[in-house]
C-alpha cells in the first residue's frame, strides 16, 4: 500500500509499487519472505487467480467490435516476436528449448499497466488504443496455447513421445472446456435457475469460487498448468447466464489479485543481480522496447495505419508483460529455463514495467514527431487516393470525424444550401456521406498535408468531433496554424481538457461531461416540476373545512 502510494504521487502505475514491494520484502533482498518455495506457491496462486479475472472479463463481442484485421495483426505479432526473439537467444547460445520460452515471454505485454495508463490518459478510445486493445486480447489469448506448449517443453522423450503430450493435454484442455460449458450454461441454470441465482449474491460469489478453484485444481491434476484451468474457468462463468452477477461481485476482488500476483512476482528478482549486470540488462532493455515497436509498427503499417498510430501503438506495447512472469515462472519451475536465463529475463521484465507508464505517455508525441520526419511533406496512404476534384473549393463546413457525433452534426445542416466536406480514416463513413450528399476524404487530418490537400484555409467553419484527444489537439493546432480565420467547434470528451482545447485556440468546446450533467438536470427539473404540480393538485381537491 505504502509503495503504491508512493509511485501514485510520482505520477507511477500503483502495479509498479507493488512490484518494487515484493522485490525488497523476497529472498533476494530484506527476506522478510525467505522461502522461495512460498514465493513460488504465492506466485502461482497468484497468476492463477489473475487469469480467472482476465477470463471472466474476455468477451467474443468484445473482440469482433475491434475488427478482423486488427485482431489478425495481433496473432501475427504475437508470432513474429516470438521468433524473432527466439532467435536472437541462440546468438547467444541459449538452447533451443530455453530459446522458445524466451521468445514466448517476450513476445506478450502488459495488458494490467498498458490499459490502466491509457484509460488514466483517457486514451482507450483513440485509434492507436484501440489497436493496443486488441493485440492485448489476442496476447492473453495465446497465454492458452503457450501453456501447453511449455507443458510440452517441460516433458522428456522422443518426437512421438511430445507429440502424444501434446495430444494429450490438448484433450484434457478440451473436455474441461466442455465439462464447463455443460455445467454453467446447462446443469446449474436447470438445477437453480438465473432468477434464484441472481436473488441469492451468495450463491454467485459461492459459484465463483467453486468453479475457479476447482478448475484451477482440476487443470493441475491432469498435467495442465492450474492457470490454464482458471483462465478456461473465467471465460466459461464469463459467458455464462451468471456473468453480469457475478462480475460485479468479484470486481472487489481484483484489486487484492493484482496486488498478490504483482508483489509476488517482484519477489522473483533480484536487485542485487539486477545492480551486479546493469549493463546486460541495460542492452537486452533497449533491445526488446526497441525491436517490439519496430516490429508492431511494420505490421499496422502493412494494414495501412499512419506512421503516427502505427508507432504510438507499437511504443506502448514494448515491454515484457506480466503474463511472460507466467511463462517464465512454469518454464522455470518445469526445469526448462536455467536460473541465470530466468533471472535475465525477469530483470528485464521488471524494468520495462517500470518503464512503461512513460513509454505510453510519450508514444502520441513519439509517433507524431516520427510522422512528421519520415513523411517528407507527401501525404501517407491511407488504403484509397484521396479525391482531389473540388479540394480547392471553398467550403463551408467541414467535420472531422463522421462517428455518432459528426453525424448528428451532418444532420443539423442536411438539406440547408451550404457545401459540407467530410475527413475520416473509417472507409464506412463514406456509405453514411454518400446519404447525407457530403463530399468524403479518405484520410488522416492530423497530417498537415491532408488538412492542406482538403483546403482547409477556405472553409468558414471547422467541427472536430473525435473522441481522441491528443488527435483533436493535433489538429486543433494545424487549423488554427493553415487556416486563422476559421471558426473552430471542438468535442472535449473530458472535462479536464476542456481548456486545453481553449488554449491551444478552439473557439467552442462542446464538454461532453458538462453537456451530458446539463441535460440530466433538466429532466431532474422537469420530473420535480411535475410532482409539484401534482401534490398541487391533490392539495386543491381537498375542502377548507378539512384543512
Amino acid at each position: 500500500m505504502v509503495f503504491g502510494m508512493v509511485c501514485a504521487r510520482l505520477k507511477q502505475s500503483v502495479l509498479i509499487g507493488y512490484l518494487l514491494a515484493g522485490a525488497l520484502l523476497g529472498p533476494h533482498a530484506l527476506k522478510v519472505i525467505q522461502s522461495e518455495k512460498d514465493v513460488e506457491t504465492i506466485a502461482e496462486l497468484g497468476v492463477a487467480l489473475l487469469l480467472f479475472g482476465i477470463g471472466l472479463e474476455f468477451s467474443w463481442k468484445q473482440l469482433k467490435a475491434l475488427g478482423g484485421r486488427t485482431l489478425m495483426a495481433g496473432a501475427v505479432q504475437v508470432v513474429i516476436t516470438a521468433v524473432v526473439s527466439a532467435l536472437a537467444a541462440t546468438l547467444f547460445h541459449i538452447p533451443g528449448r530455453e530459446a522458445i520460452v524466451v521468445g514466448a515471454m517476450v513476445s506478450l505485454s502488459s495488458t494490467a499497466c498498458v490499459l490502466r495508463v491509457l484509460m488514466d490518459r483517457a486514451e482507450i478510445d483513440s485509434l492507436h488504443g484501440r489497436n493496443v486493445l486488441a493485440v492485448l486480447l489476442i496476447q492473453d489469448m495465446a497465454i492458452v496455447p503457450l501453456a501447453i506448449l511449455i507443458n510440452v517443453l517441460g516433458g522428456d522423450g522422443q518426437f512421438g513421445d511430445v507429440m502424444l503430450d501434446l495430444g494429450r493435454l490438448s484433450l484434457w484442455a478440451l473436455g474441461l472446456i466442455v465439462a464447463l460449458y455443460l455445467l454453467l450454461n446447462k446443469l446449474s441454470v436447470w438445477v437453480m435457475g438465473t432468477l434464484v441465482m441472481a436473488r441469492n449474491r451468495d450463491l454467485t460469489v459461492l459459484l465463483a469460487v467453486v468453479i475457479g478453484l476447482g478448475a484451477t485444481w482440476a487443470s493441475h491434476a491432469a498435467g495442465l498448468s492450474p492457470a490454464l484451468g482458471a483462465f478456461v474457468a473465467g471465460m466459461c462463468l464469463g459467458g455464462s447466464p451468471f456473468a453480469t452477477q457475478v462480475r460485479a461481485d468479484v470486481s472487489s476482488l481484483r484489486t487484492i489479485l493484482l496486488t498478490l500476483f504483482f508483489a509476488a512476482a517482484g519477489m522473483l528478482a533480484s536487485p542485487l543481480w539486477i545492480a551486479d549486470h546493469w549493463q546486460l540488462v541495460t542492452l537486452l532493455v533497449i533491445a526488446v522496447v526497441f525491436f517490439k515497436s519496430v516490429i508492431v509498427w511494420a505490421i499496422f503499417r502493412s494494414l495501412g495505419h499512419s506512421h503516427m498510430n502505427a508507432l504510438s501503438t507499437g511504443i506502448c506495447l514494448a515491454q515484457v508483460g506480466e503474463f511472460g512472469l507466467v511463462i517464465g515462472q512454469m518454464a522455470n519451475s518445469a526445469g526448462v529455463l536455467t536460473d541465470n536465463v530466468f533471472m535475465a529475463i525477469i530483470s528485464v521484465t521488471i524494468v520495462t514495467l517500470f518503464i512503461s507508464p512513460y513509454l505510453v505517455s510519450f508514444s502520441p508525441k513519439v509517433g507524431a514527431w516520427f510522422e512528421h520526419r519520415l513523411t517528407g511533406g507527401h501525404i501517407a496512404d491511407q488504403g484509397e487516393t484521396v479525391h482531389r476534384a473540388n479540394t480547392k473549393a471553398s467550403f463551408d463546413l467541414v467535420i472531422i470525424g463522421f462517428g455518432p457525433a459528426g453525424q448528428a452534426v451532418g444532420e443539423a445542416v442536411f438539406g440547408a444550401d451550404i457545401n459540407v466536406v467530410v475527413v475520416d480514416q473509417n472507409p464506412n463513413a463514406k456509405l453514411s456521406c454518400k446519404q447525407f450528399g457530403f463530399a468524403f476524404h479518405l484520410g488522416d487530418a492530423t497530417q498537415h498535408e491532408v488538412l492542406s490537400e482538403i483546403g482547409i484555409i477556405h472553409a468558414k467553419v471547422v467541427v472536430i468531433t473525435l473522441p481522441d484527444q491528443v488527435a483533436a489537439q493535433t489538429i486543433v493546432a494545424e487549423v488554427r496554424r493553415l487556416a486563422p480565420h476559421t471558426q473552430l467547434i471542438v468535442r472535449s470528451r473530458y472535462h479536464i481538457h476542456k481548456w486545453a482545447f481553449k488554449l491551444d485556440g478552439a473557439h467552442v468546446v462542446v464538454d461532453e461531461e458538462y453537456e451530458v450533467g446539463r441535460r440530466m438536470a433538466d429532466y431532474v427539473k422537469k420530473e420535480l416540476t411535475v410532482f409539484e404540480q401534482q401534490d398541487n393538485n391533490e392539495e386543491s381537491l381537498v375542502p377548507k373545512e378539512i384543512k
